[in-house]
């Protein structure tokens, strides 16, 4: 990467302590819903357009975090062929984290369409809300129950402690164990 991100402004550190300290409002789990049921559009991918394997819109996670986060999601694509995205949002704009991400990763076309196996963590700072959303091909692997584990064991811990990027290695290191030791499709 070239561009190097500003450092945290009073703002964003203000905005990472209210997300650690009002973590009630979290809605977590996976999103698993049929392909038929899923709809997707242009619109949405003008809201955040999708920009690499980390989209970080809401700026929370600093380069060096976000090379690490990469590193990680480019061998688990090679390893299993599995897409996964880590995205930001400095808004869900009123709309539901769940089908926000969900019409995200579909305008995106995250996963290979053939087998629906697209992952998106979606982290909403300014909401205090973590969402991981997962391709129908992978619900087997990646069940609702194994996703709420993951985002209250690995991602929250560091939430609450302050830490967004860490919390979101340590949701991507988790998924990825979970992935590579699941069957192929």
């Amino acid at each position: 990467m070239t561009d190097a991100k500003p450092a945290a402004t009073h703002n964003q550190v203000s905005t990472i302590l209210k997300f650690a300290l009002g973590l009630s409002l979290l809605l977590a789990g996976c999103n698993t819903q049929p392909a038929a049921e899923r709809t997707g559009s242009a619109s949405t991918m003008a809201a955040i357009p999708l920009t690499g394997r980390v989209t970080d819109a809401a700026n929370i996670i600093p380069p060096g975090a976000e090379d690490a986060i990469t590193a990680r999601l480019a061998a688990l694509e090679r390893s299993t062929k599995h897409q996964m995205v880590v995205a930001t949002t400095p808004s869900l704009g009123g709309e539901d984290i769940s089908t926000f991400t969900t019409r995200l990763a579909n305008a995106w076309g995250v996963g290979r369409k053939d087998h629906n196996d697209g992952v998106v963590l979606m982290i909403a700072p300014n909401e205090r809300k973590v969402r991981i959303a997962v391709g129908y091909g992978l619900e087997k692997s990646l069940p609702d129950d194994v996703c709420l584990e993951i985002i209250q064991n690995d991602i929250l811990p560091h939430f609450k402690a302050g830490d967004l990027p860490a919390g979101a290695k340590a949701g991507v290191a988790s998924l990825a164990r979970h992935l590579m030791a699941a069957p192929s499709p």
